[in-house]
């Protein structure tokens, strides 16, 4: 998927760290084989390029990402959108990325028309999915949480009582380290303007919880005096104008978390904070202003902030 992953756990003596590693390697691969643009061969870059009005059989798992990803599609009013992937190769981002700053308005247009979450049709019963013509899926921005939940997952089935998981910055920690302390994480977006702003450090603590964040600190560029962020707006099929210097989710699965955060980035402070409050999301802005950084976070998350 382009990204890194790492594992921190609590194991017995005995357990071989070498078996583990192979096991956690496997579960990611799985997942990368299914839904990663990376790989030519993989389920979504094989959907990608089927002819129009074709069905696709996907693995129980792809289909449990896309309903999920259609869930919160709805939920957000289109924010989050799975269906962009020509627009995210055409401003430069992802496995088919194009030469940044070649975008035009035709292209963008013609993509824009072709994509759209509320085209997709699924076949639940016969686990397939519907080629309409000209989709284009990209799961960047809720596969990586899966993952992170699917290697949660098979941890614990291992009898790992306690492990803190990354994917691509997106983390779900559960159980107690061995000093009986849960596992605990920094929200942060862009650390050396949040410590000049001289932000109260913000902790959370993850037994059971996933945390993801996202912000123009990540894939973006300039062109032509423009900070380009690879946060698209489904409802404009450009790049966010408004991008926060970082937006963090807390939520049950990383998989939320990650699809939430990128919701919540298109949505921006006034319009996210709103739908958090309203859907009881977990969630932090920080944003630039002429006075400097300033932070904006949801009822449901300084509720779990620790005393």
């Amino acid at each position: 998927m382009g990204t890194t992953w790492s594992v921190q756990v609590v194991a017995a003596r005995g357990v071989d760290l070498h078996v583990l590693h192979r096991r956690i390697q496997v579960v990611l691969d799985r997942i990368v084989r299914q839904m990663s643009t990376w790989e030519a061969d993989s389920d979504i870059s094989r959907f990608n390029r089927a002819e129009a009005g074709t069905w696709q059989t996907i693995p129980s798992e792809f289909l449990q990402v896309l309903r999920a990803a259609l869930r919160i599609a709805e939920a957000s009013d289109g924010a989050f959108d799975p269906t962009l992937g020509g627009l995210v190769g055409l401003w430069g981002f992802g496995a088919q990325a194009q030469p940044r700053g070649s975008a035009d308005e035709l292209q963008q247009r013609r993509l824009a028309a072709s994509a759209g979450w509320h085209r997709l049709e699924l076949d639940v019963a016969g686990s397939r999915i519907l080629q309409t013509g000209g989709l284009w899926l990209d799961l960047s921005a809720i596969a990586k949480g899966y993952a992170v939940d699917a290697v949660a997952d098979a941890l614990r089935a291992d009898g790992i009582s306690a492990a803190l998981v990354e994917v691509g910055g997106e983390l779900f920690g559960y159980g107690r380290k061995p000093d009986g302390s849960p596992w605990r994480v920094l929200m942060e977006s862009t650390p050396d303007e949040e410590r000049a702003a001289q932000l109260e450090p913000r902790v959370v603590e993850l037994d059971g919880k996933a945390v993801a964040t996202s912000g123009d600190r990540w894939h973006a560029y300039e062109h032509q005096g423009e900070r380009i962020s690879h946060t698209l707006d489904p409802r404009t099929g450009k790049p966010v104008a408004h991008s926060s210097a970082g937006v963090t989710v807390l939520a049950d699965t990383a998989m939320e978390a990650d699809a939430w955060a990128t919701a919540m980035t298109v949505l921006g402070a006034t319009q996210g904070l709103a739908l958090a409050e309203r859907l009881q999301l977990a969630v932090r802005f920080v944003d630039r202003s002429a006075q400097g950084l300033q932070e904006h976070s949801s009822s449901a998350l300084t509720a779990l902030w620790p005393a």
